[in-house]
């Protein structure tokens, strides 16, 4: 089998995944497949950090903004959209540089997660989706944890979409989400892949990138952002995103603005963290630590070193 060569850049929030990306692509030749689950969305580009031209430097980006916000868009519809854009890139001689710090959507990818949309039943997601709506993300999670610990790890508790997908494939199928998606694993990944970490030794100096980010967000217009998008949708799909949840107490009049500011400071060093526990689990990730590597060129003559370890790239 001839793999397509990828290469695939991870780790928390942060921790600088576009810029590296990006100078990895424009060294050997390629472009970028984004592998974030909300930068996927229309309209929502402050909080979730998309990448702006400038930063993009004329090289392309893949799976930006291809969905709008009152869209369901999953894990599986990603994975699909996702091997089409890297067979795409590849077919016209260019390098593969998936970029992201959804783990799910990177494992999946990378794994050749097969989803079977056969698993669903309709009715029961409705009535899943009812007692979500009652009960809350976090007794949800607790009923998945129950069945399905594996997949309960995962997730967060405001990840309701993925929290009823997972009981909803148990409840149908009595078998776990995780067991299905470890037998869907028996078929070969089709890449050969070079995965590289960005993250920091002292924790601390990622979660001050963290707090001046989110004030550097605040300042290039994330409240009038999220207002408008509080005004004209549901939150179906934003809710999950942090930056735009913590503002509506204020939107509300129950919280200050700087109160819901500190929240997304916060949520945001919380999810760094989860990613990660996730991401640390992948042995196969060559980490980088950029404490010691503030110079850019540093930083991408490591990533050179690591890359010409693997022939095909």
């Amino acid at each position: 089998m001839n793999k397509i060569p990828l290469v695939a850049v991870v780790g928390p929030t942060a921790s600088g995944k576009t810029d590296f990306a990006v100078r990895i692509a424009e060294k050997y030749d390629g472009e970028v497949v984004s592998a974030d689950s909300m930068q996927i969305y229309k309209g929502m580009d402050i909080a979730t950090a998309k990448p702006t031209y400038e930063q993009m430097r004329d090289i392309p980006h893949h799976l930006i903004g291809i969905a709008g916000l009152d869209e369901d868009f999953s894990v599986a519809d990603y994975v699909k959209a996702a091997h089409s854009a890297i067979a795409d890139i590849h077919g016209r001689g260019k390098l593969p540089v998936l970029c992201g710090g959804t783990g799910l959507y990177v494992n999946s990818l990378v794994d050749n997660i097969r989803f079977d949309e056969s698993l669903g039943d309709e009715n029961v997601r409705k009535r899943l989706t009812e007692e979500a709506n009652t009960l809350g993300g976090e007794v949800m999670l607790e009923k998945l944890r129950f069945v399905d610990r594996e997949t309960a790890e995962t997730l967060h508790p405001n990840n309701l979409t993925r929290i009823i997908r997972a009981l909803e494939v148990y409840e149908v199928t009595g078998v776990k989400l995780s067991e299905h998606k470890l037998r869907s694993r028996m078929e070969e990944s089709p890449y050969e892949l070079c995965m590289i970490g960005l993250t920091f030794s002292d924790r601390q100096r990622l979660y001050d990138r963290i707090d001046r980010r989110v004030e550097i967000m605040c300042r290039e217009g994330l409240v009038e952002e999220c207002f408008e998008i509080y005004k004209r949708y549901n939150l179906k799909t934003a809710n999950q995103a942090i930056g735009y949840k913590e503002l509506i107490p204020y939107f509300k009049k129950e919280a200050t603005l700087d109160e819901c500011i500190d929240k997304i400071k916060l949520e945001t060093r919380h999810y760094a963290k989860r990613q990660l526990t996730w991401f640390r689990r992948d042995k196969r990730i060559n980490w980088i630590f950029l404490d010691d590597m503030d110079e850019a060129k540093k930083i991408i003559e490591k990533c050179e070193i690591i890359i010409a370890k693997f022939k095909k790239l």
